[in-house]
């Protein structure tokens, strides 16, 4: 018996080698935006299942459109937004989930779910992973140094305004580098539809931007996170869970910058980022254990804490840090969420003529 007890021994940890080794064989590609997500989220992954994660990221959904419109991107699970997402299931870069793969799928907010259906009808190929506005980030002394008590600082005067934003030059103001985000902004500020089409109205757009060019430092989706919390930059247009990491960091690092966030009172353009399964995914079984994994309450709870931005898991609403579910920067109250607005699937020529606008925009001629 003990022979035997020992071959039985022998066999078992033979046979644990081997799935050892076969669930250290598998690979699972991820590609999504830089700074989205918890530290140890992929690490703890990789414990519970034993399947690697080789992760990428971007900073402008035109770079993930790029690789998945060529075809062979290598990825098996990428995170666009909502608005380039319908233009990308029609290109039909994108497979169907397998809904019986993913139990977990219980846990997301309805709502949400019925809110992006717009561009993915039934949510077939994606659901939301994480959602925000754009806005203002701004240093709280330097720009009441430059403009005093009264700064516009819940406006798009505070940009939009030449004179306004002059003030500002020294101390630095940067843009996302992303067209069809923020030309809305300049649309709605202007007093048209964010989702205008008209060539008129971008041409006004365009030269709004043109008149306060020259005030602005740069144009870029992830520079300014750490700029804006190194204090090298005093206003950033951005995304809201990005603005609240700058603001972190300048609190851990105590360097004496003072951030905050606002949502204009004019209205501010909002997302969804979406998780989805490339077409020529390579790894479709492990993609779907992924994402299975990230429809966890507490998993997604713990990403919303670190990144700052809110998740589409209503589950994990309760388990999101006090401070994060009751700031309205991060979850916006009724009165703002009213005039709030998405972005819309635009047509290939629109989306061509606002791309010539910002470059013209961008080169500041």
């Amino acid at each position: 018996m003990k022979i035997f007890g020992k071959t039985l021994l022998a066999l078992s940890l033979a046979g644990a080698v081997i799935s050892t080794a076969q669930a250290s064989d598998k690979v699972l590609h991820v590609y999504n935006w830089s700074d989205y997500i918890a530290p140890d989220t992929v690490e703890n992954f990789t414990k519970e299942t034993g399947i690697k994660v080789v992760y990428d990221v971007f900073d402008s959904n035109e770079t993930l459109e790029a690789k998945l419109l060529a075809g062979s991107s290598g990825y098996d699970i990428v995170v666009p937004s909502n608005n380039f997402l319908a233009k990308q299931i029609k290109a039909k870069v994108y497979q169907p989930l397998e809904r019986s793969k993913l139990p977990n799928w219980k846990n997301l907010d309805t709502s949400l779910l019925k809110a992006v259906s717009v561009s993915d009808p039934d949510n077939q190929y994606a659901f939301p992973y994480m959602w925000g506005t754009i806005g203002i980030g701004y240093n709280v002394d330097k720009v009441k140094a430059a403009l005093g008590e009264d700064a516009p600082v819940n406006s798009w005067d505070l940009v939009f305004n030449p004179e306004t934003v002059a003030k500002l030059k020294g101390c630095g103001v940067t843009f996302l580098d992303s067209p069809t985000e923020i030309l809305p902004a300049a649309l709605n500020y202007l007093g048209f539809k964010p989702d205008s089409t008209d060539k008129a109205e971008l041409k006004q757009a365009e030269a709004l931007f043109l008149k306060v060019r020259p005030s602005i430092s740069y144009f870029h989706s992830s520079k300014y996170i750490g700029d804006l919390a190194n204090g090298n930059i005093c206003v950033a247009i951005g995304y809201s869970g990005d603005l609240y990491q700058s603001k972190s960091r300048a609190e851990e690092a105590k360097n004496g910058v003072n951030i905050s966030y606002s949502i204009p009172k004019e209205g501010a353009g909002s997302f969804f980022d979406m998780l989805a399964i490339p077409a020529d995914a390579k790894n479709v079984e492990e993609a779907h254990i992924f994402l299975n994994y990230l429809m966890k309450p507490e998993v997604m709870a713990s990403i919303t804490n670190f990144v700052q931005f809110p998740n589409g898991n209503a589950a994990a609403t309760p388990l999101v840090d006090d401070v994060l579910r009751n700031d309205p920067g991060v979850y916006p109250d009724a009165e703002t969420m009213a005039k709030i607005y998405t972005f819309p699937d635009l047509p290939s020529n629109v989306q061509r003529t606002m791309t010539r606008s910002w470059t013209t925009i961008k080169s500041g001629r």
